[in-house]
């Protein structure tokens, strides 16, 4: 029986975010991993981001993806509401070219680490999810690896 239960959560900080997003649900989906999308800003709804964030592995999530431009705190604030490891994509900007997100991600205090993809790389996210995932999943594991095998054949 297929999975149906989100095991990742994608979190992004604006609606604007979506249409660079769209390859990490995709890629989610092909690998056949079950996920649930949240649009929240840490600044505008941090009370909501925090409830996300803390009910999070009661839901059954295990892994979050948080995407956020500019400032970009909302990786580090989800990453210290919940014990789920954070992978952070950094939003392309018109300011900085991203620079200033993917800074934001990067530059977080001890105790509240995150894990950081490349500035709009969503499929890399999901794909280090996957890994992720792996960890504890002899066949996602094996997914992965076919995953990586495959790309080395082409």
């Amino acid at each position: 029986m297929a999975e149906t239960k989100p095991l990742v959560g994608i979190i992004m900080g604006s609606p604007s975010d979506l249409p660079a997003m769209e390859a990490c649900g995709k890629q989610l989906e092909e690998f056949g991993i079950p996920y649930e999308v949240k649009v929240a800003s840490a600044h505008r709804k941090p009370l909501e981001v925090q409830a996300w964030a803390e009910s999070a592995e009661k839901r059954g999530l295990r892994v979050i993806i948080a995407a956020a431009g500019k400032a970009a705190h909302l990786g580090g604030v989800v990453a210290a509401y919940t014990p789920l490891p954070v992978i952070c994509v950094p939003m392309k900007t018109g300011d900085l070219g991203g620079l200033d997100s993917l800074l934001s991600m990067v530059q977080m205090p001890s105790g509240v680490p995150v894990a950081c993809v490349a500035i709009n790389g969503a499929k890399n996210a999901a794909i280090l999810a996957l890994q992720m995932l792996g960890t504890g999943d002899d066949g996602r594991r094996a997914q992965a690896a076919a995953y990586k095998k495959q790309m080395a054949e082409a």
